[in-house]
């Protein structure tokens, strides 16, 4: 073979290996890359599968109703009720709780018609939280500032409307359906869930400010004693009893003058200071 063609051949088998080489390479680095992948598919699995659980541990471990967790204790939040007995309870004007209102799985509860119940403890301004549900065509009532001066609880306090929409009178007018400082002010619709399902009311009184929540959507939110608030006083039934909605500092009431089934639990209040 002449050197021209010997130098041809020994280049063209230089450039084979090469190829070969470079493939190699390339396959090598392909091969880690690959690795390095399923490597950190495998990681971010495992985070996901952690998030995962966490998330579902979290909603495992729902808090038990009746029960306070330690960030609530810690801002100042007490139970109104311990999901086994009415120890923090009266009657209205009264010293025991009427036998109409029970305690049932943890919730208080009671079916006929009967009389107010108030905490044994006053309060000013508070964070009161509360579930609640109803039957069918139900109706009731929270009470908050309450005093005993006059013959019923309602005659002073304001109230926050416990009610079935759908079936109960009062919830074709917007300013007595659920969640409504009743008689007061209108409250938006559609917040309120089906009778015999559990709702989540909340109501926030500093000084004159009140606000009433329910499932999260804002009801209310007046200035009791403003020039708009005497007007509507003025205009309904509330003229009659001249101290209604204006102490300061009362009792939480929870009305039992109405028939149908009532139950209510998580009764939870932190003071405003």
């Amino acid at each position: 073979m002449d050197l021209d063609l010997m130098t041809t051949a020994a280049a063209s088998r230089a450039g084979r290996s090469l190829a070969l080489l470079s493939r190699g390479s390339l396959s090598a680095a392909t091969c880690c890359l690959g690795a390095t992948l399923v490597m950190a598919c495998a990681t971010m699995q495992t985070t996901s599968n952690t998030a995962t659980g966490s998330v579902q541990s979290a909603t495992m471990t729902t808090p038990q109703p009746n029960t306070l967790t330690e960030a609530e204790r810690r801002d100042g939040w007490r139970l109104l009720f311990d999901g086994t007995s009415l120890n923090g309870w009266r009657q209205y004007q009264g010293d025991a709780v009427p036998a109409a209102w029970r305690v049932v799985d943890g919730t208080i509860t009671k079916n006929v018609p009967t009389e107010d119940i108030v905490t044994r403890d006053q309060f000013g301004d508070f964070e009161l939280t509360f579930d609640w549900k109803v039957a069918t065509g139900g109706n009731a009532g929270v009470f908050y500032r309450a005093t005993e001066e006059y013959e019923k609880v309602y005659w002073s306090a304001t109230e926050y409307q416990l009610l079935d929409d759908a079936n109960a009178r009062d919830g074709r007018v917007a300013n007595t359906s659920a969640g409504a400082a009743y008689a007061l002010y209108d409250a938006p619709r559609g917040a309120v869930k089906p009778a015999g399902e559990w709702n989540t009311g909340r109501i926030v009184a500093r000084g004159a400010h009140i606000e009433h929540w329910l499932n999260g959507t804002k009801m209310a939110d007046f200035e009791a004693g403003s020039p708009e608030w005497e007007a509507i006083v003025k205009g309904n039934k509330f003229k009659d009893w001249p101290n209604y909605g204006r102490a300061r500092r009362g009792f939480i009431a929870l009305q039992g003058d109405h028939s149908g089934d009532l139950a209510l639990r998580n009764i939870k209040i932190r003071e405003i200071k």
